[in-house]
């Protein structure tokens, strides 16, 4: 459904919301450990996070990578998928095929309609906040 990087995307900014919701920055390293993705790979999706916005990064020794509560309020899970992989994800194919549409369907074309309206709903009505909440109570993890 998602890409690699998105997956690890969604659940970096999710780890950096819940050190943040403790009054804690979240190191390169840190953040890679607790999502199980390597250095280099997060270190580059964390870069596209900071220039989209959804976090923010400060260097230096008490540096690190944060969200302010106002901002994990506000910021849907939605956009980290679109800055990742963009919103292709709520048009393209389920099948995969190049070209696809109600004049020409693919067999699964009406089921993956409803499936995608229904991902897009959830993923534009779930806050960064939500997601972090549910884990720094331990009600849910990200690593496996």
């Amino acid at each position: 459904m998602f890409s690699k990087a998105c997956e690890y995307a969604i659940r970096a900014t999710v780890h950096i919301a819940r050190q943040s919701l403790q009054d804690e920055r979240a190191s390169l390293v840190d953040i890679s450990k607790a999502i199980d993705s390597p250095i280099a790979f997060t270190a580059k999706i964390l870069q596209q996070l900071v220039q989209a916005g959804i976090i923010t990064s400060i260097r230096g020794k008490a540096g690190g990578f944060y969200i302010s509560t106002s901002e994990m309020k506000e910021k849907l899970i939605a956009e980290i998928v679109e800055v990742i992989d963009g919103d292709d994800i709520y048009t393209e194919c389920g099948l995969g095929l190049k070209s696809c549409s109600s004049e020409r369907p693919c067999p699964a074309h009406e089921r993956f309609v409803s499936i995608r309206n229904d991902l897009k709903t959830v993923l534009k009505t779930t806050s960064i906040y939500s997601m972090a909440v549910g884990l720094k109570e331990g009600l849910t993890f990200l690593k496996r």
